[in-house]
Parts: structure tokens; sequence; C-alpha cells
């Protein structure tokens, strides 16, 4: 099935604004994107940030007409200054598998790698994760995930038990099996990313390792390592229920953290833990420490 995508640039106050206007005009989906190269990071829990220009893009099916949602559209918002309107025709495909033509192997420390399906290899000494990342967040392309992945290929988790504590794809917790982890408890608050870390255990041939929990569904238990890849506000206000996942002399892995959040987040860690100095990547850091 084929649909109309129409788009066009706004202010970030009338976005909104727009967004609802066309899905009041049929819109089967609004989304939000840059039209500029400025960032914009963790929002406040229940704030939606979005850009000083914004694009909104807007699907429609292909009984809609174009040129009247333009005309509605402008006339709506005759006092603001719409720029770069386009719409076209976007030909159905699977999304997720378009995505994955794109996503090319990548090594992580020595003996870690990660494969797209399809494009798994063989090295000697090293060991392949095959991962669909699907709707789930987590393909190892974020400085975030890498630098947790990279953090598994550099320790020693052989025997351990691991939680990965918001485990979107599963790809820490696969990957922490894979490299000889005895298994690991994946923690997720959305159903979809524990259906993609299934799906990903059954491709890496690790289900009967991996178990799967909504939060309300997990019962806690200190394990040797936990891995928690989520952003700085939530690792901050769990910090205490984080903290007693881990046993004493158990490792503790924390990203999901901008560089000038790394202080803040570490004052909730450090009374409990040796933490070791920020591993920073673009504007990401990973905090590693041990349990006192």
């Amino acid at each position: 099935m084929a649909w109309h995508q129409i788009s066009v640039i706004s202010d970030a106050n009338t976005a909104a604004d727009i967004s609802d206007f066309l899905s009041e005009l049929g819109a089967v989906s609004v989304t939000f994107m840059n039209a500029d190269a400025e960032p914009v990071y963790e929002p406040n829990i229940g704030e939606t940030k979005i850009w000083g220009r914004t694009k909104t893009i807007a699907l429609y099916e292909l009984d809609a007409t174009p040129e009247i949602i333009k005309t509605l559209l402008f006339q709506q918002f005759a006092e603001h200054a719409l720029q770069d309107w386009h719409a076209e025709i976007l030909q159905d495909q699977t999304w997720e598998r378009a995505w994955m033509e794109h996503f090319q192997p990548m090594q992580f420390g020595e003996r870690l790698w990660v494969y797209p399906s399809g494009q798994e290899q063989s090295i000697p000494g090293t060991v392949s994760l095959i991962l669909d990342p699907g709707l789930a967040f987590g393909s190892g392309t974020h400085p975030t995930t890498a630098l947790c992945l990279e953090w598994l290929a550099k320790n020693d988790v052989s025997g351990k038990t691991v939680i990965d504590f918001g485990c979107g794809s599963g790809i820490l917790a696969v990957a922490a099996v894979l490299l000889g982890a005895k298994e690991a408890h994946a923690i997720d608050i959305d159903p979809q990313a524990l259906t993609a870390t299934l799906d990903n255990a059954q491709k890496n041939e690790v289900s009967a390792k991996i178990k799967t929990y909504l939060p309300e569904q997990f019962t806690s238990f200190a394990a040797d390592v936990v891995l928690a890849n989520i952003l700085a506000q939530p690792l901050i206000e769990l910090s205490d229920n984080i903290s007693n996942l881990v046993r004493p002399q158990g490792q503790l892995v924390l990203s999901g953290v901008l560089k000038e959040q790394a202080d803040e987040v570490c004052k909730c860690y450090q009374a409990r833990f040796i933490i070791s100095d920020a591993v920073i990547q673009d504007d990401w850091c990973r905090l590693d420490g041990v349990k006192k």
C-alpha cells in the first residue's frame, strides 16, 4: 500500500498545533523531525521537547487530496511562517528491513561483533551477535549502547548472573550470555521490547538463558552485573532500586547519560559504589563501578 506523505516546517510553538490539525484532517500518523542541526536533549518527565524549527510530517491514505490539505493548513495558520511544504507518494515497504540494509557489522572491543541478520560471519576468537532490533531501541549504533557493549567485550562475565535494566532490543542481555554469562534477566516497561529481546535471543540460540519481565513481574534479587542503559533522570530517581539489584562486590554499568549529567548521576551511586572515571563517546558517557 502506498501513502501520501506531506511535510511543512514551522517554529516549535506552532508544530504541535499543526500536528493536531493534520490529525483532524485524517492523518494516520504525524511525526516531528529536526529541520536544522539543533540537538534536543533529555526532557523532564511528562515534557515533550521539539526543535526551534520543526518539520512536521504526516501520512495520509491515497484517497486524500494533498492540495486541499495544504489550502486548509495555510488558511488555518495564515499568521504563522510555514515553510517548505512538500508532498510525495510514499511506497510501502518493510521498514525494519529497509533500515537494516543500512546497518553494517560493528566491532566492540576485540572479541564482540554485532551483525544484522543475513550478514553474520564466523571470525575465529570472536563472538558474533545477530540482531534485528524490531520496534525496540538498541542496535549498537547509538553511543549509549555502544559504550555498554564495549564494557561487556572488555570485562569477564563468564558464569555471572546479569540484569539488563531497560533492555530495549535485548542486545546487552544477549551479548552478555554470548560472552559467557550464566543467565540474563531483561526488564523493560515496553512489551515490544520484551518481544524484541526474545526474538533476538532465539536468533542467537540463547533463549534458555534469557528471561524477560515487565517491572511489575520482576522479583528483585542481587545479581553479579547490572546494566542500566536508560536516561539520567530515571537513573537518578531509581538509584536505590538499581543499587539494590547489585550484590556486594558486584558490577554496575550506567549509560544513557550526557556528559554534563555525569556528576549528578554519580552522586546518587557513589556512597554504595566505587565509580570509575566516566568513559565518553560523542556527547554521551558511561559510568561503571563496583559495589562496596
